[in-house]
């Protein structure tokens, strides 16, 4: 029979971004399996169309007091699995595995896992994911990103450009390079010839309008990008400057050279973006990160 594997993954987006590698490596070293992901609704489509998985469930994460959903969500868990990977590793998640049936194999942290994780203190989250789909029998390999990076951007956009990422989850302002820094570093980029993108969600209009009113021949592409499409335009840019956001992210892995900006609750060794020409800078409090050390590690004089 078709060993049927569950890998559960919600997101952030830069999660499953640092997930890349391990959905490959399981796709790759199971090929025959049926391997279905359960996700968030915001990453369904986007994994749909990576071809690692044959079937993408959406989960939406209802209240264990929705009676009707946690029924629906436990009749899910409880069909014949071979084994689950959990690369969530969440509070909720580590109760799902309650709901499996005796025998399956559990990989993730819950107390019942019958394939425990290892202490992955000082790991960096892409690393923890490899180590997990490895101990449910894969290898190690590199992602491919052809699914990802289209042969080109279908937009008008300048020559030569920069991708300036100035939001961040609005739970966690702290994360925020201010403002007013990546309008220093898009005055700088202007004047060696290179034009500032400005990226993000509806979330992100704000800051990004400050930044426009501050150098107001920047180009604001916010709320104007797909991942598909942002993934496209990151490969192509000279250089991409983010506060710790899944954009990021994206954008390390899709090659560009990226620097992502740091304060104290972001912890490098764990959390810092994998990708071939990925970089980053960190400072206490961030807001204390001056736009000349920025320009200075770019090479932007």
């Amino acid at each position: 029979m078709t060993e049927q594997i569950l890998v559960i993954k919600h997101g952030a987006l830069g999660d499953i971004v640092q997930g890349f590698d391990a959905f490959e490596s399981l796709r790759k070293s199971a090929p025959t399996a049926h391997i279905t992901l359960l996700t968030g609704l915001a990453f369904a489509d986007f994994m749909q169309r990576s071809g690692w998985f044959d079937e993408v469930v959406i989960d939406k994460r209802h209240s264990p007091l929705n009676l009707v959903a946690s029924w629906h969500l436990r009749s899910f868990l409880r069909q014949r699995w071979d084994k689950v990977i959990d690369l969530q590793c969440s509070r909720r998640t580590k109760r799902y595995a309650r709901f499996v049936r005796s025998g399956v194999r559990w990989f993730g942290t819950a107390q019942s896992a019958s394939d425990p994780m290892p202490d992955f203190t000082g790991v960096n989250n892409r690393d923890r994911m490899m180590v997990a789909v490895e101990k449910a029998g894969a290898r190690q390999m590199i992602a491919r990103l052809d699914w990802l990076i289209p042969a080109s951007f279908d937009g008008d956009m300048p020559q030569k450009y920069c991708m300036l990422i100035a939001g961040c989850s609005a739970a966690k302002p702290s994360k925020r390079w201010p403002p007013q820094g990546y309008a220093d570093i898009a005055r700088v980029a202007l004047s060696n010839g290179i034009t500032p993108v400005l990226i993000g969600t509806a979330a992100d209009a704000e800051v990004n309008q400050e930044i426009r009113r501050a150098v107001p021949d920047v180009h604001d592409m916010t709320s104007r990008t797909s991942l598909f499409q942002l993934a496209a335009l990151a490969s192509k840019a000279v250089f991409v400057i983010g506060n710790d956001t899944g954009p990021v992210f994206l954008a390390a892995r899709a090659g560009a050279p990226t620097w992502m900006l740091m304060g104290p609750e972001t912890n490098p060794e764990m959390s810092a973006p994998v990708g071939p020409k990925a970089k980053w800078l960190r400072a206490s409090p961030l807001a204390s990160l001056d736009a000349a050390q920025v320009c200075q590690a770019i090479g932007l004089e």
